[in-house]
């Protein structure tokens, strides 16, 4: 669900908290993983962080996945 409201190709942490009905703390802490694991990255605008998913490192994911769904 969340990649289809980053198809526009960025989103504010805010606005990627407010999908969410957990605190705060959980979103920052889930989107750091995602960072470190290289599938986002942000950039500082002010006061705001503005995320983006990183697609080539998402496509690697993706194609990693569907080797669990291939026939054997």
């Amino acid at each position: 669900m969340l990649a289809v409201y980053f198809a526009g190709g960025e989103m504010t942490a805010g606005a990627i908290a407010s999908m969410f009905a957990h605190a705060w703390q959980t979103t920052t802490r889930h989107l750091q993983v995602l960072e470190k694991a290289g599938l986002l990255e942000h950039e500082r605008q002010g006061r705001m962080r503005v995320y983006r998913i990183n697609r080539k490192r998402l496509e690697l994911v993706k194609d990693w996945l569907t080797t669990f769904f291939r026939a054997p």
